[in-house]
């Protein structure tokens, strides 16, 4: 059996992987200093984006709300609001007009097309002042 220490580290790890940073995950000072064979996992405090982004992958949705992804139909880049039934709500990088994709269509953005998209609205926007 892992110790909960190790325990610990690999649902930091797996929550990483999945885009979750829970700043306060450890193992239970009290319990884990008790004579309990299992110490207790406190997974402490986080804003409400982490949790909405947590209750998003419990939930299996693909892309997480919180993500970046990229509309097949039509290249635009926005980040993940919600998901209803079939459809994804998406409000495009750097704000403005949200619009629904059917989750079929939605690709995961790379670091590069959120940074390029962002930069286009900085533009946009410098080129309007």
């Amino acid at each position: 059996m892992r110790s909960t220490e190790e325990v610990v580290e690999s649902l930091r790890q797996a929550l990483v992987d999945a885009g979750i940073v829970l700043p306060s995950l450890c193992v239970d000072p009290v319990t884990g200093a008790s004579e309990e064979p299992f110490a207790l996992v406190d997974l402490g405090r986080c804003n409400v984006r982490v949790a909405e982004r947590l209750a998003s992958v419990v939930r299996g949705e693909r892309p997480a709300v919180g993500t970046h992804a990229v509309d097949a139909r039509d290249g635009r880049v926005g980040e993940v609001l919600a998901h209803d039934g079939g459809e994804v709500r998406l409000r495009p990088v750097g704000g403005g007009r949200e619009w629904d994709c059917p989750a079929a269509s939605l690709v995961a953005a790379r670091p590069e097309e959120v940074m390029r998209a962002r930069l286009r609205r900085t533009n946009h926007e410098s080129a309007r002042s």
